[in-house]
């Protein structure tokens, strides 16, 4: 491609594949499409995207179809691979330059000279990194930033790479470069401190960025660049010095104002500063030995004292309980309970946390955790009585739980209270025995701190196991909590229904279930509170007979009232566990739910989660009802059809449960049914998934034989027979062994229709029988399949026996004998007693055979 004369027409072409006209944008995108192997055309691409004159849609698309040529055409042994020379001439044009004026076109150029990086840096490309560190030296703005946006993601991508001569390479770049990298940090970091106090936005921001991307850069080459970090004096040093940046840093929050971008900027600087120490923990803890101490003393007094008020925030709270949860928990630092045979750097890692974690120090945290950390915030309050369902939702689960404080303080509380729970078990009774008796609901302040305290004893349950009476606890506390009916208390309730599930499977006498179960049902009756405490309710459902109706009324209702999907979920996994507790006992109650389950999955269809919950509830309930399940066929089967069908999107959520419901479909009916049977035709594309479900599809298919064997063969045994052969090909031995025993099943409850269906696999089993095939299992096999068939049909036994011989080119008699010989000497293969029988029944069979073998 002639770069002068194909300038204008790629352009063109690009301009035309930025059009919202699907007319003129699809011919421009088949064009590319075809180009994207012509030689010259990346070529073109680079000076596209590198002219700054150039309308900016078609500059980035320019670098998009850039970076995917990358990933398709760069490596040599790719199929129209670039050449070389090309190559060497886009590399040099990548960076020439760094002044690229629009941020996200620069990300993507920095993206895409990454990703060349990883295929040709160093070997091919031993000036990228010096011309990077001359870049970033420069005192123009523009071009200082893109450099070190590059060399970021450069230094990224190579610290991903995992072979071991790929992470040589690294470690002599970052021995080679590090000086200079904590260098560059330093002085971008002194600048912002410097700078912050002036007002300038603008200015400030720009540092700020500065200051972050060589903090990454340094994030990278620290973590991933040393196999012995702690030998390094420089890495040490840069780690050591985190500390007293971090301090910088939270200061200057209080002169930065709470709303603006350069905040938001200061916020990700100091969380990266708590990331390169949780990195480097997570992957060199005993290099980390030496910050231990550090560590602990400024987490704690940021979060457990007065020194972080003011100048921290939620983010920086978490990070930091992190990283004392990673100490106290981290392997490495944990003796052996023969304190000989640890390790030196083991024991002095112990000793460092054992000398930090003193009594005075335990209790604090305890204290703090319980009486700050896990009150309740007037937002929560709010958020409960105007959306007690959503509440819900937010408080359990989404995509940020991890990120979230409250959740990660119950996390910090629960790693501590397992690892010293000799020193904390009294500080926590203590506090229990602190808020003994009813609470004025007037003094809402008292009722928060008794919700925080319920919330650590329910935490640690199983650390409070031999400390706590919990039944005498619930008969004279708890139960008269849960009476109490005034609005205030509604918080406390719900806490204290949690509390009592996160006991009920650690300590509670059965005789004392009643009690539970009747203050349950009233509960039950007030939607607000009760979907609060669904996660409880599931291990509280064991003995409900006398409380059913009652029960499953009540949780019917709720599943109609509740909004949130998530909600629906909890109800309908609640109302599965009753189900499946109490089995045909359910068959009185279930009308309702029969009735409605249909319209909620229609109402689901956009929610394959809620579906799958769906399905688990059906699953219960047609064990439940048993032969009487034929009566929901109508909506069952339709569900089974779009579950089990591989052509349909939701199948990728709903298979599993598909399978399954399927399953106990077939185990509960009576008779075969038309619809039944026609849905089986979902069965041949699942066999060719060859996936972990194949198990249970075999399952099915059996369950088909034994319901009705004939009309099954005779439907569908010919295409079944072409995917088993399929199978046996390329299947591992086990599921060799479950296609045959399926084969097996046929021959047995079908013993003329049987072999004429499955012939074609026949003479793959004689075949494995005359070889002796080696594996055990698999041999048993065959002797059972060809057992069924010499014992109940002789003749069709004759007709394979002659077709063997042809096949093998020997005398029938000599063809028998050879196999009589082989199942002789297999017999002890044979584990099973009724197959031992089946096989000398076989033999025996032939006895009064005038065949010359016995003469």
């Amino acid at each position: 491609m002639d770069l002068n004369s194909a300038s204008t027409v790629v352009l063109q072409v690009l301009t035309q594949a930025t059009s919202q006209d699907t007319a003129v944008l699809k011919p421009a995108e088949e064009q590319l499409k075809q180009w994207e192997t012509q030689p010259g055309f990346y070529s073109v691409l680079l000076n596209i995207f590198t002219n700054h004159t150039l309308d900016i849609n078609v500059r980035w698309l320019a670098v998009l179809y850039f970076k995917h040529g990358i990933d398709r055409y760069w490596r040599r042994v790719a199929p129209h691979a670039l050449s070389e020379e090309e190559k060497t001439t886009l590399r040099a044009g990548l960076i020439t330059n760094f002044n690229e004026p629009i941020n996200q076109i620069a990300t993507q150029i920095a993206v895409l000279i990454a990703k060349v990086a990883r295929l040709d840096c160093p070997r091919q490309w031993p000036e990228l990194i010096p011309t990077l560190i001359e870049s970033v030296k420069v005192q123009d703005d523009l071009r200082q930033h893109r450099a070190l946006l590059t060399f970021y993601h450069v230094t990224k991508t190579l610290a991903s790479k995992r072979l071991a001569a790929d992470r040589k390479l690294f470690y002599d770049l970052a021995s080679g470069i590090y000086n200079f990298a904590c260098s560059l940090w330093n002085h971008h970091t002194d600048t912002f401190l410097q700078q912050v106090s002036s007002g300038n936005e603008a200015v400030i921001l720009s540092s700020l960025e500065r200051t972050l991307l060589s903090l990454k850069v340094l994030r990278k080459l620290t973590v991933n660049g040393f196999v012995e970090p702690h030998k390094n004096m420089e890495v040490m040093g840069f780690l050591h010095g985190i500390f007293e940046r971090l301090k910088q840093f939270l200061e200057c929050s209080r002169s930065i104002g709470t709303d603006n971008v350069c905040r938001d900027r200061l916020e990700k600087t100091i969380i990266l500063f708590t990331k390169v120490l949780l990195d480097f923990l997570d992957q060199h803890p005993f290099s980390f030995t030496p910050l231990i101490q550090r560590s602990l003393e400024f987490s704690v007094s940021y979060v457990f004292t007065e020194v972080g008020e003011g100048v921290t925030f939620e983010r920086f709270i978490v990070q930091c309980m992190n990283l004392i949860k990673m100490i106290v928990k981290n392997y490495a630092y944990k003796p052996s309970k023969n304190f000989e045979d640890s390790s030196p750097e083991t024991l002095e890692a112990h000793k460092i946390k054992m000398a930090f974690f003193t009594y005075p120090t335990l209790t604090e945290i305890c204290r703090r955790l319980v009486s700050h950390y896990f009150l309740l915030t007037e937002e929560e309050l709010t958020m409960w009585e105007e959306d007690p369902e959503g509440f819900t939702v937010e408080e359990t689960g989404g995509d940020s739980w991890k990120y979230s404080l409250r959740p990660c303080t119950e996390v910090l509380f629960i790693d501590i209270f397992h690892e010293y729970n000799q020193t904390l078990t009294p500080v926590l009774l203590e506090m229990m025995q602190t808020l003994q008796g009813p609470t004025n609901v007037e003094d809402m302040n008292a009722l928060l701190i008794k919700d925080a305290v319920y919330n650590a004893v329910g935490l640690a349950a199983y650390e409070l196991f031999d400390s706590v009476d919990f039944d005498q606890w619930f008969k004279n506390q708890l139960l008269p909590e849960l009476q109490v009916i005034h609005n205030r208390y509604k918080p406390l309730r719900r806490r204290v229904i949690w509390l009592i599930g996160q006991w009920i499977s650690v300590k509670f006498k059965s005789d004392l279930r009643p009690m539970l179960y009747e203050a349950i049902c009233n509960l039950l009756q007030d939607q607000d509170l009760v979907v609060c405490f669904l996660s409880a309710l599931k291990e509280l459902v064991f003995k409900v007979s006398p409380y059913l109706e009652t029960m499953f009324t009540l949780l019917f209702q709720l599943l109609q009232q509740v909004t949130e999907c998530d909600t629906k979920m909890h109800v309908l996994h609640v109302l599965s566990c009753v189900i499946e507790r109490v089995n045909m006992q359910i068959r009185p109650y279930v009308g309702c739910l029969v009735q409605y389950l249909p319209l909620l999955w229609k109402q689901s269809e956009e929610h394959n989660m809620l579906r799958c919950a769906i399905l688990t509830t059906l699953i219960h309930l047609v064990q439940g009802l048993g032969a009487d399940s034929k009566n929901l066929y109508p909506f069952l089967l339709p569900v089974i059809q779009l579950s089990t069908d591989v052509s349909q999107p939701p199948h990728v959520y709903l298979l599993e449960d598909g399978l399954e419901l399927w399953l106990v479909t077939l185990e509960n009916s009576p008779c075969i049914t038309p619809e039944l049977l026609r849905i089986f035709q979902n069965m041949s594309p699942l066999l060719e998934l060859s996936s972990e479900n194949l198990r249970t599809c075999f399952k099915i298919i059996n369950g088909y034989i034994f319901l009705s064997s004939t009309e099954f063969l005779q439907t569908y045994a010919v295409g079944l027979c072409q995917s088993f052969c399929e199978l046996l090909k390329e299947i591992t031995t086990e599921g060799q062994v479950q296609v045959l025993k399926v084969v097996e099943n046929a021959l047995k409850v079908n013993p003329i229709l049987g072999p004429q269906m499955f012939q074609p696999i026949l003479p793959y089993v004689f075949k494995g029988i005359i070889e002796g095939e080696r594996y055990p299992v698999v041999m048993s096999t065959y002797l059972g399949v060809m057992g069924r068939v010499l014992l109940q049909n002789t003749s069709f036994f004759s007709s394979l026996l002659n077709e063997m011989a042809h096949k093998f080119n020997q005398e029938m008699d000599q063809l028998l004998g050879n196999m009589i010989e082989m199942w002789v000497d297999r017999m002890d293969n044979i584990t099973q007693p009724e197959r031992r029988k089946l096989s000398a029944l076989a033999l025996l069979s032939l006895l009064p055979s005038d065949n010359s073998q016995f003469d």
